[in-house]
């Protein structure tokens, strides 16, 4: 059995971006990845929007608000190195009412504090960017947020892992541990430390070493309908002004790299953890768990979530979905959107004593592992600065 100094579980963005880390800090570590599907990007890292974020979301004590300014930063120059194209179009947060505008001034100063370049601007100079946009009297606008596609920035990860010498095994569900030893479906591996980036499954392997005792996954299906008409009616990344008290940033516009307009997510709870669709490796044991803890959030009503569960299951009324995106773009025309594209499931963790949804990233280590337990949006924009960071505090 071949010993490796590091053995990394997932290889999505995050599993990649700390292989390579480690491996740009230390060419002689022996490093591996295990991946449980037959290539890179089968799940949210793949399905991922493609939005680089510009880190004026989040509360300034938070990983997130100190990782995203760089990670937008350093995943453009990335992308520049690696000749992948990007699309700087730029966006605009948008308020309905009065209530909504003042959580956009509210926007304004957590982007100020994180050193996000954001400006508050009259809906006139919004229309310079965004002629159909509508705004109450304001609106913000973040000229850093770009969008990319997420696929081509894994293949030049993966890329760069093999040219350095990282093995990737695929096809490596993991099983369970026995000491130093890990257990997969393509047999047992020898590694020094452990780095568990296994995403929605990311739970049951910290479990499996005796860490994330008070959390679990709870998913949910994300969704985009695609604006078939052209590619001209909306010019730039349009968001309304989100609801602090969950992670979820609602029906916006999107611009993609190609200059395709979509609207969405949608943040729809999923019944087992990779429920693409119904045929989609249903799971009883997943189904039963996840019901449960539905069902404890719906009665108690937990962070809004009867109500975030009311107005999300709406969404699978198409001229409801339309209807809340054609808020913001009143000009779009309805009739001109599409199919949905491929959906995709958010990995959220679940706080199980204090029932709420985990907003920020959360790593736990020992000596002989570490565990990227949530790393939810903007993860994708911060994995640079992330891998940085847990390599730092965790791997030495």
């Amino acid at each position: 059995m071949q010993r490796y100094d590091f053995i990394i579980v997932g290889a999505g963005v995050i599993g990649l971006s700390i292989a390579r880390q480690i491996s740009n800090r230390d060419s002689r570590a022996k490093i591996l990845l295990l991946e449980k599907e037959e290539d890179i990007g089968a799940h949210s890292s793949g399905r991922n929007s493609g939005i680089l974020h510009a880190g004026f979301y989040y509360s300034a004590n938070s990983l997130k608000a100190r990782l995203t300014v760089q990670g937008n930063q350093a995943m453009r120059a990335y992308c520049r190195e690696r000749n992948i194209p990007v699309n700087a179009c730029g966006k605009l947060v948008v308020a309905m009412d009065e209530k909504e505008l003042e959580t956009l001034y509210e926007l304004e100063r957590r982007g100020q504090r994180n050193g996000s370049n954001v400006r508050m601007m009259d809906i006139e100079e919004a229309r310079t960017f965004e002629p159909g946009v509508f705004s109450f009297g304001k609106a913000l606008y973040s000229p850093d947020t770009a969008s990319l596609e997420p696929i081509a920035v894994l293949r030049a990860l993966k890329a760069d892992l093999v040219r350095a010498g990282v093995d990737l095994e695929f096809g490596a569900r993991f099983l369970g541990h026995a000491g130093k030893v890990v257990c997969t479906t393509a047999g047992d591996f020898e590694g020094g430390k452990l780095v568990n980036c296994a995403g929605l499954y990311a739970d049951k392997v910290s479990q499996d070493y005796g860490f994330g005792q008070k959390y679990t996954m709870i998913p949910f299906k994300g969704l985009y309908l695609k604006y078939a008409k052209n590619t001209t009616d909306v010019k730039i990344n349009v968001y309304p002004v989100p609801n602090l008290k969950n992670p979820f940033l609602g029906v916006h516009f999107t611009k993609t790299v190609d200059g395709t307009i979509k609207i969405g997510p949608t943040a729809i709870p999923a019944f087992w953890r990779e429920n693409y669709s119904l045929a989609s490796r249903f799971s009883m044991a997943e189904f039963l768990e996840i019901a449960w803890q539905d069902a404890c959030l719906f009665t108690a009503n937990s962070f809004g979530f009867r109500d975030l569960a009311f107005e999300e299951m709406m969404k699978y009324r198409r001229d409801y979905f339309i209807g809340l995106a054609a808020r913001l773009v009143p000009a779009i025309d309805p009739s001109g959107f599409g199919e949905l594209t491929r959906p995709g499931i958010r990995a959220q963790l679940l706080n199980k004593e204090t029932r709420e949804l985990v907003q920020d990233f959360v790593v736990e280590a020992d000596a002989d592992s570490v565990h990227v337990l949530n790393a939810v949006s903007p993860a994708f924009t911060c994995a640079f600065p992330f891998a940085e960071f847990v390599c730092n505090k965790y791997l030495g």
